[in-house]
């Protein structure tokens, strides 16, 4: 009976392969997950995309395939390994979507492949491309200096998925390492400040390594400092930063910086995407008070952060925007095709005293206006029954490849709103 079973289960490998031949799937990996799943992924768009994530949910793999394991699976471009990674985009404690990452030549369809065994836990490991962290310190306590501001005396970093902002936390207050939450690709680093600046930072990378988990042990603010890594390259002072969330009212943008309570959490921290998200509670704006959601992630070769954000209480607007820097003129894109438009700045802006290329990438259909106030470009948009989904970049001339001219960066922004124009088309 073994000799059967044996015979059996290799008969099976066979017509496996022989049904994925095409897909040159090693025998090996055919007989540890023997079902399949064939999908159609078409780049629909006139440009090459590189590193580009494929985004499945679940409920529609299990919809059409119920004895999909989503503990147990792998996937295929060809001969190719594609990195993947489960994800709980709501985190509720339950993934609802899988994400990998594969090439794309310009108009190309492809076949990937998903191979799964219908029972079982066999996980697979890919190299990390993506981070996120939160470290705050632990065993000291909160004392006030002679200014009447606490600050967090002694006490080591330690790093967490999930706080509470203490009351006593505010700037430099030496609590929380580099001051917030960071997050990372392989391309580019960025922090927020969590307090009640809650402005968006920029780490220039000069290496393809992720990097933030030494950032800011050897001082608070050594990361000022060019570094073998590269170092923070934006002056945020009194704005939004790039990117950051706020309303603009009054002619000025009014930043998350009144609430009740704010918590964070580290989303995912994973090898090709990486979320955090952050609640904030009460946030006082004017006569108004809302609870707002906040989820940024960031994928595996990109340097585009996904800024999500859900609201209570139907503000009369949202807005973000980029810092302005003297000297630095502002680029939008606002009447092409399409649903996405932009504005950008570019040129000799970075701390490091080199270029520099920022952008804010908002769907159109949202938009109110773009304006400006004293320390900020900005475009105010309306949420959609509480939602909104925006996107913003930095590239730095000294990251690995970076891009060192004004028609080379706008050809990058041009680029990257195609793809969001229109993205991969995927058929199960």
């Amino acid at each position: 009976m073994k000799v059967i079973g044996t015979l059996i289960t290799f008969i099976l490998v066979i017509l496996i392969v022989s049904c994925n031949s095409s897909q040159k799937i090693p025998a090996e990996i055919l007989q540890e997950y023997p079902s399949t799943i064939v999908m159609q992924v078409v780049n629909e768009a006139n440009v090459l995309r590189t590193d580009e994530a494929i985004t499945l949910r679940i409920d529609e793999i299990l919809a059409k395939y119920p004895s999909f394991n989503p503990q147990a699976f792998v996937i295929f471009d060809r001969e190719v390994e594609l990195p993947s990674q489960l994800l709980d985009i709501n985190v509720d404690g339950q993934v609802d979507q899988l994400k990998c990452i594969a090439d794309f030549n310009a108009g190309e369809i492809k076949k990937i492949v998903i191979q799964y065994s219908t029972q079982g836990i066999k996980p697979r490991s890919y190299p990390k491309r993506t981070q996120a962290e939160l470290s705050h310190k632990i065993d000291g306590e909160f004392q006030k200096n002679k200014e009447g501001r606490f600050e967090y005396i002694g006490g080591t970093f330690k790093n967490v998925d999930y706080l509470r902002v203490p009351q006593q936390h505010t700037d430099h207050s030496f609590f929380i390492r580099y001051e917030g939450p960071g997050w990372e690709s392989d391309k580019v680093g960025y922090r927020f400040y969590l307090d009640w600046r809650n402005a968006s930072d920029i780490y220039g990378k000069k290496v393809p390594d992720l990097v933030l988990q030494n950032v800011g042990l050897d001082g608070f603010d050594s990361y000022h400092q060019m570094s073998d890594w590269g170092m923070d390259i934006l002056k945020v002072g009194e704005a939004l930063g790039i990117g950051a969330i706020g309303m603009f009212q009054d002619g000025k943008v009014e930043r998350v910086s009144k609430t009740d309570s704010t918590i964070c959490q580290i989303a995912a921290n994973g090898s090709v995407y990486s979320q955090i998200r952050t609640r904030y509670f009460g946030w006082l704006v004017g006569d108004g008070k809302y609870d707002l959601i906040s989820d940024l992630s960031i994928c595996a070769g990109s340097r585009i952060t996904q800024h999500t954000v859900t609201i209570t209480g139907n503000p009369p607007n949202l807005c973000t925007g980029i810092v302005k820097q003297e000297g630095i003129s502002l680029m939008q894109n606002t009447t092409s095709e399409g649903e996405w438009g932009y504005l950008a700045t570019y040129g000799q802006q970075s701390l490091a005293n080199d270029t520099l290329g920022m952008a804010v990438i908002f769907p159109k259909n949202e938009m109110i206006e773009i304006t400006e106030d004293v320390y900020n470009w900005v475009v105010v948009l309306k949420p959609v029954s509480g939602k909104l989904t925006y996107y913003f970049l930095a590239a730095w001339e000294q990251e690995p490849g970076g891009i060192k001219t004004l028609a080379d960066f706008t050809d990058y922004l041009n680029s990257s709103v195609q793809k969001l124009n229109k993205p991969l088309k995927i058929n199960l």
